[in-house]
């Protein structure tokens, strides 16, 4: 899938849907902030939420009063739903790009991702993922990276995805990043289905 399609595609979605009538809604990001905090999660770091888009992550961010915060997200339409419950939020950056051609001009300390990377599924695209993982990570920087594991949805909104366990995660990304955690988890829908995801925490060497 292009960028422009993956662009039309999750537009749409978000301009049909309210954030709770999508599969991946979460009402609170328990296990993003449990594993946040084992990996070193400190006020005065700064953050980045990869397909961010409507996510409440960004939410229970500002209130533990992080004060340097990205999110990212193909979709403007996404990015309008956080910010419309954040109106008053500080230090929040709102970054419009898909993931594969954006430049980042900084380094974080943090990288998070729990909806991005298992919808790109051929190998430029996910080598295009990593070369941007390189340049926003900052050298011992951490990524958590979240998609569906091996015996997951092959299928999600409609499209094909990747799936993977810590090793195969680990052997797309190489030898730049060690891996420090991993953990499956089964993630309930709103409508009450599970779904079989893997999340795994890297270090930029």
């Amino acid at each position: 899938m292009s960028k422009d399609d993956r662009l039309s595609h999750w537009d749409s979605v978000y301009t049909a849907k309210n954030e709770d009538e999508v599969s991946w809604f979460e009402p609170s990001p328990d296990l993003s902030l449990e594993l946040l905090s084992e990996a070193g999660l400190r006020t005065d770091m700064s953050f980045v939420d990869i397909g961010g888009g409507a996510s409440r992550l960004v939410d229970a961010l500002v209130r533990l009063q992080v004060a340097d915060i990205a999110v990212l997200d193909l979709s403007e339409a996404a990015l309008r739903t956080a910010q419309a419950r954040l109106t008053a939020a500080n230090g929040v950056s709102w970054i419009a790009a898909d993931v594969t051609t954006w430049v980042p001009d900084r380094a974080y300390d943090l990288w998070h991702d729990r909806a991005a990377f298992h919808f790109l599924t051929i190998d430029s695209d996910q080598q295009a993922y990593v070369h941007t993982l390189r340049r926003a990570l900052r050298p011992g920087g951490r990524a958590i990276i979240g998609t569906f594991a091996s015996d997951g949805p092959e299928k999600c909104s409609g499209l094909p995805v990747a799936r993977y366990g810590a090793e195969s995660l680990q052997a797309v990304l190489g030898d730049d990043f060690r891996l420090l955690f991993s953990r499956r988890h089964e993630h309930s829908t709103p409508w009450g289905s599970s779904q079989r995801f893997q999340f795994s925490t890297f270090e930029l060497r």
